[in-house]
């Protein structure tokens, strides 16, 4: 239950997806309630702060609503089937009610009188079909998992199976990868199953004919452009091939106007590079692994002088925000995340985000920005 403290802390905070004020200093709308507490439940859970002045500086003004709390939470819990705590808070300056919204279960959205209710502003609207979507999507299978129905194991380019039994052995010190078949090599990685290839063994080691039948989306796109405000292109490549076939290669494009930047430290000048090998293969990989691939884009990779700009079609996986992207891990495709993991190209799944804000924190680069993201885009 909320401390005094915590009170002061959340008079202080600005009103937002999580957080509502009301006076309410007579009575309020039940009806009304019910829809906030929606509103709160489908944002990922909040607090619904009746007895104050929404507007900033805020002030308790005390509220003689719903004097029967217990039968009021009886009533949101009857409507919502939620578990909705209301807390009666005795403020010095008058009676203060909190109820609190735990979030929506994963993949379902919460209506309430025909709607799916979230806050606009001071007010309430209902969710768009976009948000809905996203919302659905979260419950969705693991699309990477999912057998391609038409797919062959002669749609897969056997150097880049290698490499990948290559790069395993090698992470897992198993002599005995090497003596595996090829069919059981991808059995064991679970990228045969039952005699059927999933899309994720396609995205790793498909050949371009093969993605082109199969899974055109899943390619990578690379620009270079010699100025900021440049519209045109100066150089790209088209990656429409498994990723242990390209991504050595995409490396050398970026790496060959990698410049190098140099400090004084004393007497001494070091020199570091623009783009991070590590920084930019985490990114990369990240684009790959997490990427929405029922949608029709592809990865973009745009490079320019000081800045590399990586866009990935789907937005951030369900649960993942700018603000909490270090401490949530949500695969959106955890088959491919675990074969990554199995051959070292990753540590394990959700550190990724973790090692590039190391590195840029160390070399003292300005910190990856999201601003571009949307529920339809990652980038």
């Amino acid at each position: 239950m909320t401390t005094l403290d915590q009170f002061n802390a959340l008079l202080a905070a600005p009103e937002d997806g999580h957080l509502e004020f009301k006076e309410a200093k007579n009575r309020y709308d039940f009806e009304e309630l019910v829809k906030y507490c929606v509103a709160l439940a489908n944002e990922g859970g909040g607090q619904m702060i009746l007895g104050v002045t929404d507007m900033r500086p805020r002030r308790v003004v005390g509220s003689q609503a719903f004097t029967d709390l217990e039968r009021t939470k009886q009533g949101l819990i009857e409507r919502l089937h939620l578990r909705i705590e209301a807390q009666e808070f005795k403020h010095p300056n008058g009676r203060v009610l909190i109820f609190h919204a735990p979030a929506r279960p994963i993949g379902m959205p919460i209506q309430y009188g025909g709607a799916y209710w979230m806050r606009a502003g001071s007010s309430l609207a209902t969710m768009t079909p976009d948000m809905l979507k996203a919302i659905f999507a979260e419950a969705s299978p693991d699309f990477s998992a999912e057998p391609c129905e038409k797919a062959k194991l002669t749609d897969l380019d056997p150097a880049a199976v290698e490499d990948f039994r290559g790069r395993w052995q090698k992470k897992s010190g198993n002599a005995g990868l090497a003596k595996l078949t090829y069919e059981q090599l991808l059995a064991d990685a679970e990228l045969l199953v039952d005699g059927q290839l999933n899309y994720a063994a396609l995205i790793l080691f498909g050949t371009r004919a093969a993605l082109g039948k199969h899974l055109a989306q899943s390619e990578i796109i690379f620009e270079y452009r010699s100025t900021e405000g440049s519209v045109p292109y100066q150089q790209r490549l088209e990656y429409r091939q498994g990723f242990f076939l390209c991504y050595n290669a995409l490396w050398s494009a970026i790496n060959l106007r990698n410049d190098a930047q140099s400090y004084q430290d004393g007497l001494f000048r070091f020199e570091f590079p623009t783009f991070s090998e590590g920084v930019v293969r985490e990114a990369i990989l990240n684009a790959v692994g997490h990427r929405d691939y029922r949608l029709s884009g592809s990865v973009f990779v745009k490079q320019f002088p000081r800045h590399l700009e990586i866009t990935s079609p789907g937005g951030f996986p369900a649960g993942i925000t700018a603000e909490n992207i270090l401490d949530q891990q949500s695969p959106r495709n955890r088959r491919l995340a675990e074969a990554f993991a199995r051959c070292g190209l990753i540590e394990r799944s959700g550190q990724g985000m973790n090692r590039i804000f190391e590195e840029t924190i160390r070399q003292s680069k300005p910190l990856p920005d999201f601003a571009g993201s949307d529920p339809t885009t990652s980038g």
